[in-house]
Protein backbone atom coordinates (compact mmCIF):
# COMPACT_ATOMS: atom_id res chain seq x y z
CA UNK A 1 0.00 0.00 0.00
CA UNK A 2 1.10 3.40 -0.74
CA UNK A 3 0.51 6.48 1.69
CA UNK A 4 -0.88 8.26 -1.55
CA UNK A 5 -3.76 5.92 -0.89
CA UNK A 6 -6.58 5.86 1.65
CA UNK A 7 -5.26 5.20 4.95
CA UNK A 8 -6.32 5.40 8.97
CA UNK A 9 -4.63 5.91 12.13
CA UNK A 10 -6.80 5.04 15.40
CA UNK A 11 -6.28 6.11 18.43
CA UNK A 12 -8.15 5.26 22.26
CA UNK A 13 -8.00 9.60 22.22
CA UNK A 14 -8.20 11.88 19.18
CA UNK A 15 -7.50 15.47 20.07
CA UNK A 16 -8.59 17.53 16.88
CA UNK A 17 -7.58 20.68 17.97
CA UNK A 18 -11.17 21.46 19.98
CA UNK A 19 -12.03 18.46 21.70
CA UNK A 20 -11.28 14.67 22.32
CA UNK A 21 -12.76 11.63 20.27
CA UNK A 22 -12.21 8.89 21.87
CA UNK A 23 -12.15 5.60 19.90
CA UNK A 24 -11.90 7.31 16.84
CA UNK A 25 -9.39 7.08 13.42
CA UNK A 26 -8.53 9.98 10.90
CA UNK A 27 -8.86 8.85 7.84
CA UNK A 28 -6.09 10.35 5.26
CA UNK A 29 -5.90 10.29 1.41
CA UNK A 30 -2.87 11.95 -0.04
CA UNK A 31 -1.49 14.54 1.46
CA UNK A 32 -4.83 15.81 3.22
CA UNK A 33 -7.47 14.19 6.04
CA UNK A 34 -10.68 13.19 4.77
CA UNK A 35 -12.85 12.25 8.26
CA UNK A 36 -12.28 12.06 11.79
CA UNK A 37 -14.55 9.37 12.65
CA UNK A 38 -15.23 6.58 15.36
CA UNK A 39 -12.74 3.78 14.60
CA UNK A 40 -15.60 1.06 13.38
CA UNK A 41 -17.49 3.20 11.17
CA UNK A 42 -13.45 3.01 9.20
CA UNK A 43 -14.80 0.79 6.00
CA UNK A 44 -13.01 -2.56 5.49
CA UNK A 45 -11.50 -1.68 2.49
CA UNK A 46 -9.18 1.07 4.35
CA UNK A 47 -5.93 -0.02 6.21
CA UNK A 48 -6.13 1.10 9.87
CA UNK A 49 -3.08 1.77 11.56
CA UNK A 50 -3.23 1.25 15.62
CA UNK A 51 -1.68 3.17 17.90
CA UNK A 52 -1.01 1.06 21.16
CA UNK A 53 -3.79 1.25 23.91
CA UNK A 54 -4.00 4.81 25.96
CA UNK A 55 -2.09 6.41 22.90
CA UNK A 56 -2.72 10.32 21.98
CA UNK A 57 -3.37 11.28 18.31
CA UNK A 58 -3.18 15.24 18.04
CA UNK A 59 -2.29 17.80 15.26
CA UNK A 60 2.09 17.85 14.55
CA UNK A 61 3.72 20.60 16.52
CA UNK A 62 4.20 23.94 14.78
CA UNK A 63 6.90 25.74 16.07
CA UNK A 64 7.78 29.34 15.04
CA UNK A 65 10.93 30.30 16.62
CA UNK A 66 13.59 27.48 15.70
CA UNK A 67 17.52 28.40 15.58
CA UNK A 68 18.53 25.07 15.54
CA UNK A 69 19.03 21.43 15.83
CA UNK A 70 20.63 18.33 15.09
CA UNK A 71 24.02 20.35 15.75
CA UNK A 72 23.36 23.13 12.99
CA UNK A 73 22.41 26.46 13.91
CA UNK A 74 20.61 28.56 11.16
CA UNK A 75 22.80 31.39 11.81
CA UNK A 76 26.12 29.39 11.19
CA UNK A 77 24.81 27.36 8.29
CA UNK A 78 22.02 29.81 6.47
CA UNK A 79 21.50 26.97 3.13
CA UNK A 80 19.28 24.07 2.70
CA UNK A 81 21.44 21.64 4.07
CA UNK A 82 21.41 22.81 7.16
CA UNK A 83 17.78 23.53 7.17
CA UNK A 84 17.06 19.74 6.22
CA UNK A 85 19.19 18.66 9.17
CA UNK A 86 17.24 21.20 11.67
CA UNK A 87 13.75 19.96 10.50
CA UNK A 88 15.15 16.19 10.81
CA UNK A 89 16.21 16.82 14.27
CA UNK A 90 12.71 18.37 15.56
CA UNK A 91 10.83 16.33 13.82
CA UNK A 92 11.29 13.26 16.30
CA UNK A 93 10.18 15.23 18.95
CA UNK A 94 6.82 15.80 16.98
CA UNK A 95 7.36 19.17 15.29
CA UNK A 96 6.08 18.28 12.00
CA UNK A 97 6.06 21.83 11.03
CA UNK A 98 8.46 24.99 11.87
CA UNK A 99 9.67 28.36 11.09
CA UNK A 100 13.53 28.95 11.02
CA UNK A 101 14.69 31.53 12.71
CA UNK A 102 17.67 34.17 11.82
CA UNK A 103 18.93 36.04 14.98
CA UNK A 104 20.07 39.77 14.52
CA UNK A 105 22.57 39.37 11.23
CA UNK A 106 24.72 40.86 8.79
CA UNK A 107 22.32 41.82 5.42
CA UNK A 108 23.77 39.83 3.40
CA UNK A 109 23.18 36.55 5.57
CA UNK A 110 19.70 37.52 6.05
CA UNK A 111 19.57 37.36 2.39
CA UNK A 112 21.14 33.72 2.40
CA UNK A 113 18.37 32.72 4.75
CA UNK A 114 15.59 33.94 3.06
CA UNK A 115 16.80 32.76 -0.39
CA UNK A 116 17.51 28.61 1.17
CA UNK A 117 14.15 29.22 3.11
CA UNK A 118 12.44 30.29 -0.93
CA UNK A 119 14.61 27.43 -2.77
CA UNK A 120 12.67 24.89 0.42
CA UNK A 121 9.04 26.36 0.98
CA UNK A 122 6.45 24.19 -0.62
CA UNK A 123 9.35 21.58 -1.43
CA UNK A 124 9.77 20.25 2.03
CA UNK A 125 6.14 20.89 3.70
CA UNK A 126 7.52 21.10 7.45
CA UNK A 127 9.60 24.35 6.84
CA UNK A 128 6.88 27.03 6.50
CA UNK A 129 8.93 30.35 5.61
CA UNK A 130 11.13 32.58 8.00
CA UNK A 131 11.52 34.45 11.19
CA UNK A 132 14.06 37.13 11.44
CA UNK A 133 14.47 37.45 15.11
CA UNK A 134 16.22 41.37 14.61
CA UNK A 135 18.05 43.06 13.97
CA UNK A 136 15.44 45.69 14.48
CA UNK A 137 15.74 46.02 18.11
CA UNK A 138 16.86 47.82 21.21
CA UNK A 139 20.18 48.37 22.26
CA UNK A 140 19.32 47.90 25.53
CA UNK A 141 17.71 44.70 25.13
CA UNK A 142 20.16 42.70 23.21
CA UNK A 143 20.17 39.50 25.14
CA UNK A 144 22.61 37.10 23.19
CA UNK A 145 22.24 39.11 19.87
CA UNK A 146 25.51 40.80 18.47
CA UNK A 147 24.79 44.74 19.76
CA UNK A 148 26.80 45.43 17.00
CA UNK A 149 24.19 44.38 14.49
CA UNK A 150 21.27 45.66 15.73
CA UNK A 151 20.36 48.14 13.44
CA UNK A 152 17.36 50.51 12.45
CA UNK A 153 15.57 49.33 8.95
CA UNK A 154 16.25 50.86 5.75
CA UNK A 155 14.49 50.80 2.43
CA UNK A 156 16.46 47.61 1.58
CA UNK A 157 15.09 45.92 4.29
CA UNK A 158 11.69 47.13 3.65
CA UNK A 159 12.04 45.71 -0.25
CA UNK A 160 12.82 41.76 1.46
CA UNK A 161 10.04 42.17 3.56
CA UNK A 162 7.52 43.18 1.80
CA UNK A 163 8.48 41.58 -1.64
CA UNK A 164 6.55 38.49 -3.05
CA UNK A 165 7.55 35.61 -1.42
CA UNK A 166 6.33 31.78 -0.95
CA UNK A 167 5.53 30.65 2.88
CA UNK A 168 5.44 33.11 6.06
CA UNK A 169 7.71 35.51 7.51
CA UNK A 170 7.77 36.20 10.97
CA UNK A 171 9.99 39.74 11.69
CA UNK A 172 10.75 40.31 15.58
CA UNK A 173 11.41 44.03 16.49
CA UNK A 174 11.53 46.99 18.48
CA UNK A 175 8.77 49.21 17.64
CA UNK A 176 9.59 52.25 19.33
CA UNK A 177 13.03 51.49 17.22
CA UNK A 178 11.33 51.63 13.35
CA UNK A 179 9.54 54.47 12.03
CA UNK A 180 6.01 55.31 11.96
CA UNK A 181 4.25 53.23 9.81
CA UNK A 182 6.62 50.86 9.56
CA UNK A 183 4.71 48.28 11.53
CA UNK A 184 1.54 48.61 9.31
CA UNK A 185 3.67 48.27 5.82
CA UNK A 186 4.86 45.05 7.18
CA UNK A 187 1.67 43.59 8.65
CA UNK A 188 -0.32 44.86 4.87
CA UNK A 189 2.39 42.52 3.27
CA UNK A 190 1.42 39.52 5.02
CA UNK A 191 4.05 39.70 7.60
CA UNK A 192 3.57 38.61 11.18
CA UNK A 193 4.85 41.48 13.15
CA UNK A 194 6.15 40.29 17.05
CA UNK A 195 7.62 42.41 19.87
CA UNK A 196 10.75 41.55 21.18
CA UNK A 197 14.07 42.45 22.54
CA UNK A 198 12.06 46.07 23.34
CA UNK A 199 11.76 48.56 25.86
CA UNK A 200 8.69 50.25 24.20
CA UNK A 201 6.28 50.91 26.97
CA UNK A 202 2.77 50.76 27.35
CA UNK A 203 1.55 53.02 25.17
CA UNK A 204 3.82 52.38 22.34
CA UNK A 205 2.98 49.02 22.97
CA UNK A 206 -0.68 49.87 22.05
CA UNK A 207 0.29 51.91 18.73
CA UNK A 208 2.24 48.94 17.44
CA UNK A 209 -0.82 46.56 18.30
CA UNK A 210 -3.09 49.23 16.20
CA UNK A 211 -0.55 49.28 13.26
CA UNK A 212 -0.92 45.58 12.97
CA UNK A 213 1.52 43.60 15.66
CA UNK A 214 0.30 40.64 16.39
CA UNK A 215 2.43 38.74 18.13
CA UNK A 216 4.77 38.95 21.45
CA UNK A 217 8.32 37.10 20.67
CA UNK A 218 9.12 35.22 24.18
CA UNK A 219 7.11 36.43 26.52
CA UNK A 220 8.54 38.57 29.58
CA UNK A 221 12.04 37.99 28.39
CA UNK A 222 14.37 40.92 27.21
CA UNK A 223 11.39 43.12 27.48
CA UNK A 224 10.45 45.60 30.63
CA UNK A 225 8.88 44.13 33.19
CA UNK A 226 5.42 44.97 34.84
CA UNK A 227 5.45 47.80 37.46
CA UNK A 228 2.09 49.58 39.46
CA UNK A 229 2.52 52.69 37.17
CA UNK A 230 4.58 51.16 34.13
CA UNK A 231 2.21 48.23 33.09
CA UNK A 232 4.71 48.31 30.06
CA UNK A 233 4.42 45.36 26.66
CA UNK A 234 3.56 42.82 29.24
CA UNK A 235 0.31 44.48 30.66
CA UNK A 236 0.10 45.40 27.03
CA UNK A 237 0.57 42.33 25.83
CA UNK A 238 -1.95 39.99 28.15
CA UNK A 239 -4.77 42.12 27.91
CA UNK A 240 -4.92 42.18 23.68
CA UNK A 241 -6.14 39.67 21.51
CA UNK A 242 -2.67 39.04 19.76
CA UNK A 243 -0.49 35.41 20.06
CA UNK A 244 2.53 35.39 22.81
CA UNK A 245 5.10 32.71 22.77
CA UNK A 246 6.24 31.18 25.83
CA UNK A 247 9.08 29.57 27.48
CA UNK A 248 8.44 26.42 29.32
CA UNK A 249 12.11 25.14 30.07
CA UNK A 250 11.71 26.34 34.14
CA UNK A 251 14.61 28.91 33.27
CA UNK A 252 13.42 31.28 30.81
CA UNK A 253 10.73 31.96 32.73
CA UNK A 254 8.94 31.33 36.61
CA UNK A 255 6.13 28.93 35.85
CA UNK A 256 4.35 31.20 38.33
CA UNK A 257 4.95 34.31 35.67
CA UNK A 258 3.71 32.04 33.29
CA UNK A 259 0.14 30.65 34.77
CA UNK A 260 -0.61 34.42 35.50
CA UNK A 261 -0.34 34.90 31.77
CA UNK A 262 -2.18 32.01 30.96
CA UNK A 263 -5.26 34.33 32.98
CA UNK A 264 -4.87 36.88 30.07
CA UNK A 265 -7.18 37.47 27.00
CA UNK A 266 -3.83 36.55 24.77
CA UNK A 267 -3.45 33.23 22.80
CA UNK A 268 -0.47 31.47 24.47
CA UNK A 269 1.64 29.33 22.15
CA UNK A 270 4.28 26.96 22.67
CA UNK A 271 7.99 28.40 21.54
CA UNK A 272 11.56 26.43 22.30
CA UNK A 273 13.92 28.97 21.11
CA UNK A 274 15.87 26.02 20.27
CA UNK A 275 19.34 26.32 19.39
CA UNK A 276 21.52 23.53 17.87
CA UNK A 277 22.16 20.83 20.90
CA UNK A 278 18.22 19.62 20.40
CA UNK A 279 18.51 17.02 18.49
CA UNK A 280 22.18 17.09 18.61
CA UNK A 281 24.86 15.36 20.42
CA UNK A 282 27.33 18.44 21.18
CA UNK A 283 26.69 20.42 24.36
CA UNK A 284 28.12 23.92 23.02
CA UNK A 285 28.41 25.29 20.12
CA UNK A 286 29.26 28.68 18.52
CA UNK A 287 27.18 31.58 17.93
CA UNK A 288 28.48 34.39 15.90
CA UNK A 289 32.06 33.58 17.73
CA UNK A 290 30.75 33.13 21.08
CA UNK A 291 30.75 29.97 22.38
CA UNK A 292 27.27 28.61 24.19
CA UNK A 293 26.92 25.91 26.42
CA UNK A 294 23.89 23.68 26.88
CA UNK A 295 22.89 23.77 30.98
CA UNK A 296 20.24 21.84 31.67
CA UNK A 297 16.80 22.83 28.97
CA UNK A 298 18.54 26.11 28.52
CA UNK A 299 21.64 27.48 26.73
CA UNK A 300 24.46 30.35 28.27
CA UNK A 301 26.69 32.43 27.23
CA UNK A 302 30.18 32.23 29.34
CA UNK A 303 28.81 35.65 31.04
CA UNK A 304 25.72 33.73 31.89
CA UNK A 305 23.56 35.85 29.27
CA UNK A 306 20.73 33.24 28.31
CA UNK A 307 21.53 32.11 24.61
CA UNK A 308 18.12 30.04 23.36
CA UNK A 309 17.41 26.46 24.84
CA UNK A 310 18.03 22.86 24.12
CA UNK A 311 14.12 22.46 24.62
CA UNK A 312 12.24 20.24 22.09
CA UNK A 313 8.57 20.65 21.58
CA UNK A 314 7.52 17.23 23.55
CA UNK A 315 9.09 18.69 26.26
CA UNK A 316 7.65 22.11 26.04
CA UNK A 317 4.23 20.39 26.30
CA UNK A 318 5.07 17.88 29.09
CA UNK A 319 6.36 21.35 31.12
CA UNK A 320 3.41 23.22 30.29
CA UNK A 321 1.07 20.18 32.04
CA UNK A 322 4.11 19.71 35.12
CA UNK A 323 4.58 23.46 35.79
CA UNK A 324 2.15 25.25 34.63
CA UNK A 325 -0.74 22.73 35.05
CA UNK A 326 -2.55 22.76 31.91
CA UNK A 327 -4.79 20.13 30.79
CA UNK A 328 -2.35 17.89 28.05
CA UNK A 329 -5.33 19.47 25.82
CA UNK A 330 -4.49 22.90 26.42
CA UNK A 331 -1.19 22.12 26.13
CA UNK A 332 -1.16 20.44 22.73
CA UNK A 333 -3.89 23.22 21.53
CA UNK A 334 -0.66 26.00 22.16
CA UNK A 335 1.94 23.83 20.75
CA UNK A 336 0.01 23.08 17.08
CA UNK A 337 -3.41 25.27 16.74
CA UNK A 338 -2.43 28.60 18.44
CA UNK A 339 0.69 28.88 16.36
CA UNK A 340 -1.11 28.03 13.24
CA UNK A 341 -3.56 30.30 13.51
CA UNK A 342 -0.85 33.15 15.00
CA UNK A 343 1.05 32.12 11.19
CA UNK A 344 -2.31 33.06 8.99
CA UNK A 345 -2.49 28.90 8.39
CA UNK A 346 -5.02 28.25 10.74
CA UNK A 347 -7.60 27.04 7.91
CA UNK A 348 -4.76 24.20 6.74
CA UNK A 349 -2.62 23.35 9.82
CA UNK A 350 -2.83 22.79 13.94
CA UNK A 351 -6.71 20.95 13.35
CA UNK A 352 -7.30 17.56 12.60
CA UNK A 353 -10.55 17.95 10.02
CA UNK A 354 -11.55 17.53 6.75
CA UNK A 355 -9.43 19.46 4.30
CA UNK A 356 -6.47 19.92 6.76
CA UNK A 357 -2.84 18.62 5.73
CA UNK A 358 -2.14 15.34 8.05
CA UNK A 359 0.58 16.65 10.08
CA UNK A 360 0.11 14.36 13.30
CA UNK A 361 1.79 13.26 16.28
CA UNK A 362 1.24 10.16 18.11
CA UNK A 363 1.84 10.33 21.82
CA UNK A 364 1.65 8.64 25.22
CA UNK A 365 0.13 10.82 27.37
CA UNK A 366 1.80 10.41 30.61
CA UNK A 367 5.24 11.30 29.89
CA UNK A 368 4.69 12.92 26.77
CA UNK A 369 6.46 10.90 24.60
CA UNK A 370 6.11 10.92 20.80
CA UNK A 371 5.39 7.62 19.09
CA UNK A 372 5.09 9.08 15.46
CA UNK A 373 4.85 11.52 13.61
CA UNK A 374 3.01 12.38 10.21
CA UNK A 375 3.90 14.82 7.69
CA UNK A 376 1.35 15.43 4.84
CA UNK A 377 -0.12 12.08 4.88
CA UNK A 378 3.72 10.43 5.12
CA UNK A 379 4.84 8.51 8.56
CA UNK A 380 8.29 9.15 10.46
CA UNK A 381 9.28 7.49 13.42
Amino acid sequence: MSERDPHAVAADNVFDGTQVHHGHAVVIEGQRIVGVIRRRDVPKAIPVHELPEGAWLAPGFIDTQVNGGGDVLFNETPTREGIAAIVKAHRKFGTTALVPTLITDSSEKMRAAFAAVQALTYLEPSVLGIHFEGPFLSPQKPGVHDAGKIRRPNMQDERIMTEPRKGVMVVTLAPEEVRPGFIATLAGAGVRVSLGHSMADYAQTKAALAEGLTGFTHLFNAMPQMESRKPGPIAAALESNAWFGMIVDGAHVAPAMLRLALRGSAHPMLVTDAMAPVGGTKKTFMLQGREISVRDSHCVAADGTLAGTALDMASAVRNSVRLLRMPLPDALRAAATAPANFLGLGETLGTLAPGYRADMVALEPNEVQVLATWVAGEMSR
